[in-house]
């Protein structure tokens, strides 16, 4: 069981950073770098809800999202973490993120997410685990792929 949790925790705590590709517009390429610059640093997840069910906090306490530019590195106590890199897409309500792992326990994935600011200190995504489809909501009802998480920054 805490295999599939570190799947889902690397996966979604991997998904923040890259770069938009619509960077011919300078409105959206500096909307893209003002919510980069928000998201470096040490991160943990407070709160997880996967398919309508709460991790449970031994789970959430063993994970750590670090981002550092356009790149992210998920560990989890005595797993293997994920790495990658994501694309924004600020224009879109609720804003979105695309998440593509390149090392790690998705390697090779990528999932659509979106996300939200709920202070400096604080944000929150929803990501859909299937692939499919960004949600449309942030909520992860019962029997679905949807997964919800929120994010406290670390003080050093």
């Amino acid at each position: 069981m805490k295999r599939m949790f570190t799947c889902f925790a690397a996966l979604t705590l991997g998904m923040f950073i890259s770069v938009n590709a619509q960077t011919t517009n300078s409105k959206p390429a500096k909307a893209n770098a003002t919510e980069i610059e928000a998201m470096q640093g040490v991160w943990k997840p407070v709160e997880a809800i996967l398919g309508g069910a709460q991790l449970p906090q031994q789970v959430l306490d063993s994970i750590t999202l670090k981002i550092t530019g356009d790149k992210y590195e998920v560990t989890v106590e005595g797993e293997n973490g994920d790495k990658g890199v994501t694309r924004l897409d600020t224009s879109a309500t609720p804003k979105r993120i695309e998440i593509s792992s390149t090392e790690g326990a998705n390697q090779g994935k990528t999932f659509p997410a979106i996300y939200e600011f709920k202070s400096h200190d604080s944000f929150r995504v929803c990501y859909d685990l299937s692939g499919s489809g960004y949600p449309a909501k942030f909520e992860s009802a019962k029997d679905t792929l949807l997964y919800l998480v929120t994010y406290e920054r670390q003080k050093k």
